[in-house]
């Protein structure tokens, strides 16, 4: 029996019809199986386990980013917070108080009534590499200095 080249063509049209309606069918079967398992109470613990390694691993980089989030944050407060620190005028005033330094506690005073306490710089005490401050200190009028600026 020999074919001929229309009914070789024939079969193979046939053949890819009925494949296509076939796999179209099957697939279609499948989708709903799967949709009717994923629904299922079932399908939750195999999903959980199946996926165990990428909710880990979100879990992970959801750790990191937050972990960079709080060091960021926190330190940019810590900053900030510095930063707000130095632009008190007041705290010259009680570092001056607190060294006893009568001069500096005066100009600190008078640039801060003046409205010039932001502006001027930090004065250091006057130091020797022997004595160390050279201001004296008298503890009670400090300490009576520091709780009425506090205040």
């Amino acid at each position: 029996m020999e074919i001929n080249s229309f009914v070789l063509l024939g079969y193979a049209v046939i053949w890819t019809i009925f494949y296509w309606f076939l796999s179209q069918y099957i697939a279609e079967l499948s989708r709903k199986k799967w949709t009717t398992w994923v629904q299922s109470e079932e399908s939750d613990d195999v999903l959980v386990e199946a996926l165990q390694a990428v909710i880990e691993e979100i879990e992970i980089r959801m750790h990191d980013k937050l972990q960079q989030f709080q060091d960021s944050f926190f330190g940019s407060v810590g900053a900030m917070t510095k930063k707000a620190k130095d632009l008190d005028p007041m705290n010259n005033v009680r570092k001056a108080a607190k060294d006893g330094d009568w001069m500096s506690l005066m100009v600190e005073y008078a640039a801060n009534k003046a409205g010039l306490g932001a502006i001027m710089g930090k004065q250091a005490p006057n130091t020797s590499e022997k004595e160390g401050v050279t201001s004296p200190k008298t503890p009670q009028t400090t300490n009576y200095l520091i709780d009425y600026l506090n205040k």
